[in-house]
């Protein structure tokens, strides 16, 4: 890639249920389940209706981790006809392919024929690794066990699929634990060449979670990071940051490659107090940068065919249409 380009993509973000079965202490999207936490397909529809005719190519879909596992919530999506969290979002992925929006989902762990299955309809997908230290933060979070999502990110490099991981900054780790973090996830890259970004994203504060008093990190430690990233991961590793959460304007110049999803009509619901960057302001943020769109899936893997075939003449359209915008 080259340095002086920054990347972004459109997007819509699409949270399919606020129930998880993860206790993180710094978390305020996860809800009790209760009537409304699960997203509706008309409500998914009109939302990718909308960000289809706004131009977005990516539906990135989240929800809690293993949310079946909360007591009434398979009866509660059992009323959309689905007994299953990984149905219901696969069946919305073909919708988002319908309306010519590639899926990237983020559902936390999977076991390998989970994501085999979710692979079929997704061009990408992503598992924040956060941190390799066992902290105070995830002691209610089965999930956040550092063992078992390194496990999975390294079933998707045997998968050979297109993968974004990640760390959280401010939540008890040490710069060491920085470090270790990030040596895994180049060493899981040099094994299977499957992470196309890792994503530098600092940790804000909420009212009502039992970390509301903590202080996060400034831009000088998240530069610092930042710089440790490049030293550390390959080249072909995007660094990204989250430009409604950091000042990007002055993190760019750190090291930054990429600046994540953004979307022209729905919120960052896990950080729902941050607004996103205008488009109008995304070139003043890069500065002297190239400002250019991307796909969910990098040009590389693009190259190399890690996609279902069912998805090629999408993924086709839509990189000759990103790259002749570039043209003009």
């Amino acid at each position: 890639m080259d340095r002086r380009v920054i990347t972004y993509s459109r997007n819509v973000f699409l949270p399919l249920t606020t129930v998880c079965h993860n206790r993180c202490g710094y978390c305020i999207f996860r809800t009790p389940v209760h009537e409304g936490c699960i997203m509706r397909p008309g409500e998914v529809n009109e939302i990718l209706a909308q960000g289809a005719a706004l131009g977005c190519t990516e539906a990135l879909f989240t929800f809690g981790e293993k949310p079946g596992l909360e007591p009434g919530f398979p009866e509660l999506l059992a009323r959309y006809g689905y007994q299953n969290i990984l149905d219901y979002c696969y069946d919305l992925c073909e919708t988002a392919i319908d309306y010519g929006i590639l899926p990237h989902t983020n559902a936390g762990i999977l076991t390998t024929s989970e994501m085999e299955r979710l692979s079929e309809v997704n061009a990408s997908m992503g598992l924040m690794l956060e941190t390799t230290a066992k902290l105070r933060a995830h002691r209610f979070s089965p999930g956040k066990d550092p063992s078992v999502r390194i496990a999975m990110i390294e079933d998707a490099g045997r998968m050979k699929i297109p993968f974004t991981t990640g760390i959280l900054l401010g939540i008890g780790e040490t710069m060491e634990d920085r470090e270790e973090s990030l040596l895994v996830i180049r060493d899981l890259h040099r094994r299977y060449g499957h992470i196309q970004e890792v994503i530098i994203q600092n940790f804000c504060p909420k009212e009502g979670t039992p970390m509301a008093s903590g202080k996060g990190v400034d831009t000088d430690e998240m530069c610092t990071v930042i710089m440790l990233a490049k030293d550390i991961l390959p080249n072909d590793i995007a660094v990204q940051i989250p430009p409604n959460l950091a000042d990007a304007r002055q993190l760019i110049p750190c090291g930054v490659d990429d600046l994540g999803g953004i979307s022209p009509l729905t919120i960052d619901y896990v950080n729902p107090e941050h607004r996103w960057p205008e488009f109008e302001r995304l070139e003043e943020i890069a500065g002297n940068r190239v400002l250019q769109e991307r796909l969910c899936i990098y040009p590389r893997f693009i190259r190399l065919g890690w996609f279902h075939p069912r998805l090629g003449p999408l993924i086709m359209k839509l990189d000759q249409h990103i790259r002749k915008e570039e043209r003009t």
